[in-house]
């Protein structure tokens, strides 16, 4: 994994991102696209929303697009393009919760932090609590606090997300047994497909009635409507004089 040769907090701040709820087949070729055009946090923190939404077109879920441009504009401007080395400062950051913040500060400064995710539920279900349903984070965290390699917690960490990822080949998704566990919602006829087209269409065609973009995608009036309205909410688009475009 390309991420795996670079200690740069904002190179791995940006593959944690694209890694949130996206396989890893997925993010590899859209993070080298990504790092080419925005090589810095200065150039994503300067760079307008549109283009940022253009090099993740694929990826789906583009807030967290959003949420990464803005993480590097408050690293930039607030914090003096000095990135933060604490849990707490990081994971108040857009888009950043208690577990993304802990994966970066580990991958990038080798801090041993104990925290969970999917792969390492899977690990530690595996092997504490096969015969058990509804495994709360609550009854992992010890477990992981306890075995988290302090020398080294950046190849530790490596070693638990691919024994996870083999278990899941071996035995299927055992994190499903974990209480935090939320089974995705149907894509096609979601508002995630709806979202996920007109953002492509925009990109495709700059700007747009609601009357073409209806046409174009093939959705009824109803829910473009409230759609559209949910993206304009997020400040992902903008409508000026009946016409929608992506925010600036």
């Amino acid at each position: 994994m390309i991420w795996r040769q670079t200690k740069n907090p904002y190179f791995i701040l940006v593959s944690e991102i694209m890694l949130q709820q996206t396989n890893v087949s997925r993010v590899t070729k859209k993070y080298i696209q990504f790092i080419r055009e925005f090589p810095t946090i200065e150039s994503l923190a300067n760079a307008p929303l549109s283009d940022v939404l253009v090099i993740w077109n694929g990826l789906g879920y583009n807030n967290r697009a959003k949420y990464l441009k803005l993480s590097a504009m408050k690293i930039f401007s607030y914090y003096q393009n000095k990135f933060p080395e604490e849990i707490k400062i990081l994971s108040t950051l857009p888009g950043i919760g208690k577990a993304t913040a802990a994966a970066i500060l580990t991958y990038a400064f080798n801090k041993p932090i104990p925290y969970i995710e999917t792969n390492v539920r899977t690990v530690f279900i595996y092997h504490f609590f096969s015969q058990k349903k509804k495994v709360s984070d609550k009854e992992l965290e010890p477990l992981v606090e306890k075995a988290l390699e302090i020398e080294n917690p950046r190849e530790w960490y490596w070693a638990l997300m691919d024994y996870g990822s083999y278990l899941k080949k071996i035995y299927g998704n055992l994190s499903q047994k974990s209480s935090q566990y939320q089974k995705q919602s149907q894509f096609n006829g979601s508002r995630r497909q709806m979202r996920s087209a007109i953002i492509k269409l925009l990109i495709e065609k700059k700007e747009l009635s609601k009357e073409n973009i209806l046409k174009f995608s093939g959705f009824t009036t109803e829910k473009i409507t409230e759609v559209l309205n949910l993206l304009k909410n997020d400040n992902l688009i903008k409508n000026v004089r009946d016409m929608y475009s992506l925010a600036i």
